[in-house]
């Protein structure tokens, strides 16, 4: 664990699908919002734009842990089983706003000619700016990271297995 890092957090699912059939970039950027929404009951709202260099960029807004957070997902690695995000989220805090960085990897590998197997990785540091948040306010980082780790686990673990049926039903309509 590095000295910035906040969480860890990787699930798996089964995807009752044929591998084939799976497409994670075409799913992410075009995810409706009511169906973002039915992954946890911690999401609020869904988008998809582009960043300023041209890449596509993924809008989600979720609570987490009683924190609002607005997430900026860039693509860094998009293939078809296979999809790296990263974004500097802004997260908004009773003491006020501030960012962490996070690093969300999806992944399918197959099973057999009908399953395949759903991974959701998400990884979270404090930026520059949360960690002098956390200074200003006499919080000790590793007192924060001891408190927020459970709840970003229990999210990461609640939405894979609605994550997994959300690309099941995309890749049965395809």
């Amino acid at each position: 664990m590095s000295d910035l890092e906040i969480v860890d957090s990787s699930f798996s699912a089964i995807i009752n699908a044929p591998i084939e059939k799976v497409d994670i970039p075409t799913w992410c950027f075009t995810l409706p919002e009511d169906e973002y929404r039915r992954c946890s009951p911690a999401h609020i709202a869904a988008g998809f734009t582009t960043a300023p260099d041209g890449k596509r960029m993924s809008i989600n807004v979720e609570t987490i842990g009683g924190s609002l957070m607005v997430q900026h997902y860039v693509e860094t690695l998009a293939e078809k089983h296979h999809l790296i995000l990263e974004s500097v989220s802004d997260i908004f805090t009773p003491t006020g706003r501030t960012t962490i960085h996070v690093l969300w990897e999806l992944s399918v590998r197959r099973i057999d000619d009908r399953t395949c197997e759903f991974t959701n990785h998400v990884r979270s540091r404090a930026t520059e700016e949360f960690k002098a948040s956390l200074d200003r306010q006499g919080i000790p980082f590793d007192v924060f990271r001891a408190q927020r780790q459970p709840m970003s686990i229990a999210h990461n673990r609640g939405e894979t297995p609605l994550f997994a049926a959300s690309i099941e039903r995309a890749a049965l309509r395809n």
